[in-house]
């Protein structure tokens, strides 16, 4: 994005230097802690959980800070907390190191069973988060609450795993910081994660509609899942799908800047929250996309016209030779296609039957969770599921190749849970 390489560079440098005095320390290697015993029966920390396995409190997963507390910046706030990375966090103004609290909304219905913190990147000694108390609410952001766990962290170690002391399901996650390790300077926290089980599945409704955003007006259209819109910044067009609360598109403007994107609506689909990337940068930390609904009429750009999926993917295969698709979802480690992605499918069917001179390959794509003969069977079998479909709604065999790349071809990193994200999907290629 042209104007967007100054904020990105911007960015960087505040990421570089960190807020303060010190660059961040190297973060500490599978680090465990210990619980404060209390009279609120604080866990006891035990071994961390896979860096594999998925955070439910995380960004990526649909969550959001719906309450924020004291911040620094922009560039440590609360939300950086949900990122995936332990190397960016939050932290307070300077000599504000009063009791904090965090309120965090759950894209689904959770029931957490395990808290994970990391502290292995703060800025200095004695700065992070000591005593913290966490509640979970099933009835708002404001009220309901009732204590799952509460633990003391160690100053700088990454990792530290506590089983919670009450399985409470709910929507809302509370995170109360009281203190630090002595720091009369700042609390910092880096990173939060929750693991357990969503108790609901529940449809996003429709996202088409006008955004308000940081990089101008966003014009979105939802079919099925698959998303296709405009921004008026740059000439900027947007191709991708929704999943769950979660929308994964790619953003180019012009054919020399382009790259993944990551968004999450609020509940109430009234706000979008999200980060950018380069192609091929989605180590950084990625730029903030924010933007708040004010239209439910898609609208247009100068530059697109309200076209929808099918004429999207027809102009990538045209220029291109090929198309990144969000819009197919699989159930979990499975070939099986979700229901919500009918619509995305048949958008495909009626591309390759105005096109009937053109020939397609399909490839599956997965991020690197499990190893190389697993990925690369259940890609196969994806890119095979894909074609099926498309075959049983008369498209002939003959014009349809799958293949299953794995995670050979990755579009993002696959050492964050987003980028891992970004990884999974079909693409499809002219031959």
């Amino acid at each position: 994005m042209r104007r967007l390489l100054v904020v990105l560079s911007v960015a960087a440098v505040v990421f570089a230097c960190g807020k303060k005095e010190a660059a961040p320390p190297p973060a500490s290697s599978g680090t465990t802690a210990t619980a404060t015993a209390s009279s609120t029966a604080a866990a006891t920390a035990t071994t961390a959980v896979s860096a594999e396995t998925p955070s439910l409190i995380s960004f990526s997963s649909g969550a959001l800070v719906v309450q924020k507390p004291q911040e620094y910046s922009e560039g440590w706030s609360a939300f950086w907390l949900l990122d995936d990375k332990a190397t960016s966090g939050w932290a307070t103004p300077e000599n504000s190191i009063a009791p904090q609290t965090i309120v965090i909304a759950l894209p689904e219905r959770t029931q957490l069973d395990r808290l994970s913190f990391d502290t292995g990147s703060i800025d200095g000694d004695g700065r992070g988060a000591k005593d913290i108390t966490v509640e979970m609410s099933d009835t708002s952001a404001t009220a309901g609450f009732q204590q799952i766990a509460a633990v003391s962290l160690q100053d700088r170690a990454d990792n530290q795993s506590f089983p919670v002391s009450a399985q409470v399901p709910g929507r809302w996650l509370r995170v109360v910081v009281k203190n630090n390790h002595g720091s009369p300077q700042y609390i910092e926290l880096m990173e939060i994660r929750g693991f357990g089980k969503q108790l609901t599945q529940t449809p996003f409704a429709d996202a088409s509609g006008t955004y308000d955003t940081n990089y101008g007006k966003f014009h979105l259209k939802q079919e099925g899942t698959s998303v296709t819109g405009c921004y008026e910044h740059s000439d900027g067009l947007l191709n991708g799908g929704i999943e769950g609360r979660v929308m994964k598109f790619m953003w180019s403007e012009g054919k020399d800047h382009n790259g993944p994107a990551l968004m999450v609506f609020t509940p109430d689909g009234k706000r979008m929250f999200g980060l950018w990337w380069y192609e091929g940068q989605s180590d950084a930390n990625g730029s903030v996309w924010d933007g708040t609904k004010i239209s439910n009429e898609v609208g247009s750009c100068p530059h697109w016209s309200g076209t929808g999926a099918e004429a999207q993917m027809t102009k990538d295969l045209e220029e291109l030779g090929r198309t990144r698709i969000y819009g197919i979802n699989f159930d979990t480690d499975s070939d099986t296609i979700k229901p919500e992605s009918k619509p995305t499918l048949d958008k495909i069917t009626a591309l390759m039957k105005a096109k009937p001179d053109w020939k397609l390959r399909v490839e599956g794509h997965t991020d690197s969770s499990g190893n190389d003969a697993h990925n690369n069977d259940l890609s196969q079998k994806r890119a095979a599921s894909v074609k099926a479909y498309l075959v049983a709604a008369g498209i002939p065999d003959a014009r349809l190749t799958p293949v299953g790349l794995g995670s050979t071809q990755p579009a993002a990193t696959n050492t964050t849970v987003s980028g891992r994200a970004q990884n999974r999907r079909v693409e499809l290629a002219k031959e």
